[in-house]
């Protein structure tokens, strides 16, 4: 079996985290033939999957853990948090994780930022990614921190082959 890697990326809201995911996995995907999987970390737990009334909403209702199977598609519905190793055994095959948040997490990690850099991050992050909307000179970034261009997905990817963790 191929190593698996998993990198995280963390940033305030609209920093653009989720803009770039997209654009590196569909590169990682299209480009360098690689299964990725991603973890997307709800910290206001707002996101919604199941419809009020269905089914599977009323099996997943009981506390059970639920699987909805299709010709399309498998759906997981779980009323437990999991840790990321029983995150990764559910995914089963992949090559590359990309986790979006959970900056507790033991991962190499990318920070995302537009406009201004925020300190707090500094502690979590091994790489940082901006655009030239950041002035990077009026930061005191840590040693180590790779800077990484925001809008371009390859350099990313390179960072992330490179650093991710095997998992």
């Amino acid at each position: 079996m191929n190593k698996r890697l998993a990198v995280a990326f963390t940033g305030p809201s609209n920093s653009g985290k989720t803009t770039l995911i997209l654009k590196v996995a569909r590169k990682l995907i299209n480009e360098h033939k690689k299964e990725v999987a991603i973890i997307k970390h709800d910290p206001g737990d707002k996101a919604r999957f199941d419809v009020e009334g269905k089914d599977s909403y009323k099996f997943s209702d009981t506390g059970a853990e639920v699987i909805v199977t299709s010709p399309n598609r498998t759906t997981y519905f779980s009323k437990r948090s999991k840790e990321l190793d029983e995150m990764i055994r559910l995914f089963n095959d992949f090559d590359i994780l990309l986790v979006e948040g959970l900056k507790n997490l033991p991962l190499p990690r990318i920070a995302i930022f537009r406009d201004s850099l925020d300190e707090d991050y500094f502690s979590y992050m091994n790489a940082l990614a901006v655009d030239d909307s950041v002035d990077i000179q009026s930061y005191d970034i840590p040693e180590g921190v790779k800077i990484l261009d925001l809008n371009n997905p390859d350099e990313v990817i390179s960072w992330i082959l490179t650093n991710a963790k095997e998992v």
